[in-house]
């Protein structure tokens, strides 16, 4: 059994995870760490409005890649999808 100090996001104060299923549920996905995770959210916490649009603006003006909008329920699907044709997910970079 793993015992993990965790701050709930929602609540602001911290809680222990004392349940090896609750602390499966907590573990990072595959290619990721807390040191990954920390540095994404130092990135785009320290952005400032206008990065963050230009930022957006700049995915939209790529040539290689599509936005869409879809259903909801379609999410799943198009998921399958993409996992098959091996296409890698966006992730952020931070430099």
């Amino acid at each position: 059994m793993n015992v993990r100090l965790y701050t709930d996001p929602e609540l602001g104060y911290p809680h222990i995870c004392a349940h090896e299923k609750e602390a499966q549920m907590n573990r990072f996905p595959p290619g990721w760490d807390e040191e990954r995770v920390r540095s994404v959210l130092e990135y785009y916490e320290s952005q400032t409005e206008d990065e963050a649009v230009a930022e957006d603006e700049a995915a939209y003006e790529d040539q290689t890649h599509a936005m869409m909008a879809i259903p909801k329920e379609l999410v799943p699907a198009v998921r399958e999808l993409l996992a098959k044709h091996g296409s890698p997910q966006s992730t952020p970079t931070v430099s």
